[in-house]
C-alpha cells in the first residue's frame, strides 16, 4: 500500500449517545450520504432538530466524489470553516482537492468568539470523518463478504487488501447511509497526518479573489427595497412621532431606538436618512453621559471599600478575581512601593463591511440573509418577533463576514431588518452607514487599572495588587455577577504565572450606561498593557533588563519562557539597534496560547511612532494550518497597533464622538510594520489563534517608546484625537 493507505487499528475514540436513535442521523441526499452526527455530552436528536443544539459535524459525500462539509459559526476571514474541514478531510481520508465547504443550517449552528472556532471542534469534526469512514468501509467489506479488517482506505476509495478490489466513496455512500452508526471510530495518529499542520489553501479564498464569494452587502433578492438605518445618537432613546416621510421615499419605519428610511436603492435610502429630520426621547440621565464623568467615577470607585456580599446589592462592590499568599499584605512592610496608574477608552469595532441583514417576510415563511458570528441567535430573534410561525418557517442564510471582531454578536441590525420587513410585507435589505455603524456601538469597555508593587530591600517584589475598574459586559446582558466578578474585566492579570507569589486582583464593576460588547481579545487587549508595562516598569525600578526579568519570573513556566526567548531570538534583542531607534518585548498568554512581541520603532516626528518591525512568537499547541496561525497573528498585530496608536472613543451627553475614519483612524499600508511570525508547536492542546496576536503590541511598543523617549505611555492610545490624513 502507498503512503496515502491507512489501516484502522490506530486510536480509538468513543461516541457517546444518549439512545439509539439519538446516535443515528441519517439524510440520503441526491444519491449521496449526509451524515449528522452529535457527539457533545448529552446532546440528542430532537434537541439537534427543534431547540438549536450544535451539531458539530455535516458531511455529504456525493456520487461525483465530493465531500461537502457543512460547518457552523461564522466565517469572517479568520479561516474556521476550512480548517475544520481539514479534519474531515484528515480522517475520512480524502484529498483537500476533494473537499468543498458550506455553511450549516442555522438552528445546528454555533456561536463564533473566543478564539475557538477551529481548536474547540476540531476532535468533533475529525470523530465525525473517522465515523463516516468506518461506515464507508463497513459498507464496502458488506459489499464484498470480507471482514472490514481486510478493507484498507486511500484518498476516497475503500480497497480489498486481499484482491485490490476498490469502491469509492461515492459509490459506496448510499449503502453506507443505511448501515448503523459504530460506537467507537479509530483517528488518524498525529504521525501520519496528511492534512492537519500543513499550508492547504483556504477553501473561500479563491472565491473572495475573483468576485464570487457573497458577503451579507451581496445579497439580491427578487423585489427587495432597501433600509439604511438613523439611530438615536443616544443609546436608550426613541424617535418621537410621527415622522415625516422625506421625498423620494418609500416609507420610514419607526423602530425601537431608530428610524429606517425605505428607498429603491441603498444610496438614496443612506442620503434621506442621513437628512432626515427626527426628534428623539433621550433617556433622563443623558446630559451626565460624558468621559469626564465616567472618569471621575472610575476614581471614585478605584478606592471602593465595600466588600462584595452574595446576593446583596453590590453596586460600587469590590470583587477579588484573584488572591495567591498573602496578597497585598506585603504592601505594607516594602522598602519601596510603585503605584502605577493606567486607564483605556472605549473602542469601536469598525469592521471594514458595516453592519447589514436582508430580511424575507410573508405569511407563510421568514427568510434572513445575514453576516452573523452567531446565526443561531439571529434565528431566534426571528422566531421571537414571529411566533406564530412553525420552525420549519424560518431559514436563515449564513453570509461571509467583512470582520465580525465581536460586533456581529449583536441582534440589533437583525431585528431591525425584521421590523422593516415585517412592516412593509416586502423583502428588505437593512444597511449601516459608516456614521451610523461606529455611532451606537457595542463598544469595548473603558477601563481603569491601578497597579501596586512592593519591593523589599534586596530588591525582591513582596507583593502586586491590581484593581481594575471596568463596565460589565455580561452585566449589562442580565447576568448576576458572582464573587470574582466579570471576567473579561481581569483576563490577562489573572492567571498569570509569572512568579509573584503573594498578589491580589481586584474587580470594581463600573456604572457607565454606554452599551459594551466583545471586542477582539476582550480583556486581554487592555489588561496585557497593564501587566507587562507593569513588569516593565518593575524591571527600571530594579535596574534589570525587562527580558531578563521575565525570563527569572517565568523559571518554573518552560512554555513561556520557550515563548520569550525565541521572540528575543528573533527580534534581535541582545543586538545593537540602529540610531535613533529602540525595541520593546511583551508577552501576554491568551485562549489558550502564547505570544511574545519584540518592536523595533522610531519617531520620525515628536508626534508620531514608526513601527518598523515586529518579531511574533506563538505557541498555539499545535498550528492546525500555519498559514492561517501567520495570517491570524499578522491581523492581530495590525488590529493593536491602530487601537494603541489612535482608537479612543469619547462621549458628550451620551453621543459617541467616533463618526468615521476620519475621526477615528486606522493603520494603513504605509503604517504597517515588516512582522515575522515564529510558530512552536509545544505538543500543549491545541488553541486560539484568531485574537491573541492582538494584546502584546500595545505594551511592547510602549516599552520602546519609554526606551526612546524616557516617558511613560500609562494612557492609551498614544495620540489621542488624531484625524485621517493621506
Amino acid at each position: 500500500m502507498s503512503d496515502r493507505t491507512i489501516h484502522l487499528h490506530q486510536e480509538e475514540v468513543k461516541i457517546t449517545h444518549a439512545s439509539e436513535m439519538d446516535r443515528r442521523s441519517f439524510l440520503k441526499k441526491a444519491g449521496g450520504l449526509l451524515l449528522a452526527f452529535s457527539f457533545e455530552a448529552g446532546a440528542n436528536r430532537a434537541e439537534a432538530a427543534g431547540a438549536g443544539t450544535p451539531i458539530t459535524n455535516y458531511i455529504h459525500i456525493g456520487a461525483d466524489e465530493t465531500v461537502t462539509v457543512f460547518v457552523g459559526g461564522g466565517e469572517m476571514g479568520q479561516g474556521i470553516w476550512s480548517g475544520l474541514a481539514m479534519g474531515v478531510a484528515e480522517d475520512l481520508f480524502v484529498a483537500w482537492e476533494k473537499i468543498a465547504v458550506e455553511p450549516i443550517t442555522a438552528s445546528l449552528s454555533w456561536l463564533t468568539g473566543g478564539s475557538s472556532g477551529v481548536s474547540r471542534r476540531m476532535t468533533t469534526f475529525r470523530t465525525a470523518g473517522a465515523t463516516a469512514r468506518t461506515l464507508l468501509v463497513n459498507a464496502a467489506a458488506q459489499t464484498w463478504g470480507v471482514d472490514p479488517s481486510v478493507c484498507a482506505v486511500n484518498n476516497g476509495a475503500v480497497i480489498n487488501t486481499t484482491t485490490n478490489a476498490s469502491l469509492t466513496y461515492g459509490q459506496l455512500a448510499p449503502l453506507a447511509a443505511t448501515l448503523p452508526v459504530p460506537a467507537t471510530v479509530v483517528l488518524v495518529p498525529s504521525t501520519s497526518f496528511r492534512v492537519l499542520g500543513t499550508a492547504v489553501p483556504r477553501k473561500d479564498l479563491y472565491g473572495k479573489v475573483n468576485g464570487q464569494a457573497k458577503y451579507g452587502l451581496d445579497v439580491v433578492v427578487p423585489g427587495m427595497v432597501f433600509a439604511a438605518i438613523k439611530n438615536c445618537p443616544v443609546a436608550g432613546g426613541t424617535p418621537k412621532l410621527p415622522i415625516t416621510k422625506p421625498v423620494g421615499a418609500l416609507a420610514v419605519v419607526a423602530l425601537d431606538s431608530a428610524v429606517a428610511v425605505v428607498a429603491t436603492n441603498s444610496w438614496a435610502a443612506m442620503n434621506l436618512a442621513n437628512s432626515l429630520s427626527v426628534s428623539w426621547n433621550y433617556p433622563t440621565d443623558y446630559l451626565t453621559q460624558n468621559s469626564t464623568n465616567f472618569a471621575t467615577t472610575a476614581s471614585t470607585l478605584m478606592n471602593s471599600t465595600k466588600p462584595y456580599v452574595a446576593g446583596a446589592d453590590n453596586s460600587g462592590a469590590v470583587y477579588t478575581a484573584e488572591t495567591a499568599g498573602t496578597g497585598a499584605a506585603g504592601l505594607s512592610t516594602a522598602a519601596k512601593t510603585l503605584e502605577l496608574n493606567y486607564s483605556f477608552p472605549y473602542l469601536a469595532h469598525c469592521c471594514m463591511e458595516v453592519l447589514n441583514c436582508t430580511a424575507s417576510v410573508t405569511p407563510t415563511s421568514c427568510e434572513l440573509w445575514v453576516p452573523t458570528q452567531a446565526p443561531n441567535s439571529c434565528l431566534k430573534t426571528a422566531q421571537a418577533l414571529l411566533p406564530t410561525l412553525p420552525a420549519s418557517a424560518f431559514k436563515v442564510n449564513v453570509m461571509l463576514m467583512g470582520g465580525g471582531l465581536g460586533r456581529k454578536f449583536e441582534q440589533d441590525y437583525v431585528k431591525q431588518a425584521l421590523q422593516v420587513a415585517i412592516a412593509l410585507g416586502k423583502p428588505v435589505k437593512l444597511m449601516y452607514s459608516r456614521e451610523q455603524d461606529m455611532g451606537r456601538d457595542y463598544y469595548r469597555p473603558m477601563a481603569v487599572s491601578r497597579v501596586r508593587v512592593g519591593i523589599d530591600a534586596a530588591n525582591n517584589i513582596t507583593a502586586l495588587h491590581i484593581r481594575n475598574v471596568v463596565p460589565s459586559i455580561s452585566n449589562q446582558r442580565g447576568v448576576v455577577l458572582g464573587a470574582k466578578g466579570d471576567s473579561a474585566g481581569t483576563e490577562g492579570v489573572v492567571g498569570r504565572s509569572y512568579a509573584l507569589p503573594n498578589r491580589l486582583v481586584e474587580y470594581v464593576q463600573h456604572t457607565s450606561p454606554i452599551p459594551v460588547g466583545y471586542w477582539r481579545s476582550v480583556g486581554n487587549s487592555f489588561n496585557a498593557f497593564v501587566m507587562e508595562t507593569a513588569i516593565d516598569e518593575i524591571a527600571t525600578a530594579l535596574g534589570y533588563d525587562p527580558y531578563l526579568l521575565r525570563r527569572q519570573l517565568l523559571a518554573n513556566d518552560a512554555r513561556s519562557l520557550d515563548v520569550l526567548d525565541a521572540a528575543a531570538q528573533l527580534g534581535g534583542w541582545n543586538t545593537p539597534v540602529a540610531a535613533g531607534h529602540a525595541r520593546g518585548i511583551a508577552l501576554a498568554p491568551s485562549f489558550g496560547s502564547i505570544v511574545a512581541q519584540v518592536v523595533d520603532i522610531s519617531m520620525p516626528t515628536t508626534t508620531s511612532i514608526k513601527v518598523h518591525s515586529v518579531a511574533c512568537v506563538v505557541d498555539c499547541g499545535f498550528a492546525m494550518n500555519p498559514n492561517s496561525v501567520e495570517a491570524q497573528m499578522q491581523g492581530g498585530i495590525m488590529h493593536g497597533l491602530s487601537a494603541a496608536m489612535w482608537g479612543q472613543v469619547t462621549f458628550s451627553k451620551g453621543v459617541a464622538s467616533a463618526k468615521n475614519f476620519s475621526n477615528y483612524p486606522a493603520a494603513k499600508m504605509k503604517d504597517a510594520p515588516v512582522i515575522t511570525v515564529q510558530i512552536i508547536n509545544s505538543g500543549a492542546a491545541a488553541s486560539g489563534t484568531g485574537e491573541p496576536g492582538v494584546p502584546p503590541i500595545a505594551p511592547a511598543i510602549a516599552a520602546a517608546y519609554f526606551k526612546l523617549t524616557g516617558k511613560r505611555i500609562r494612557t492609551l492610545p498614544f495620540f489621542p484625537g488624531v484625524t485621517m490624513s493621506g
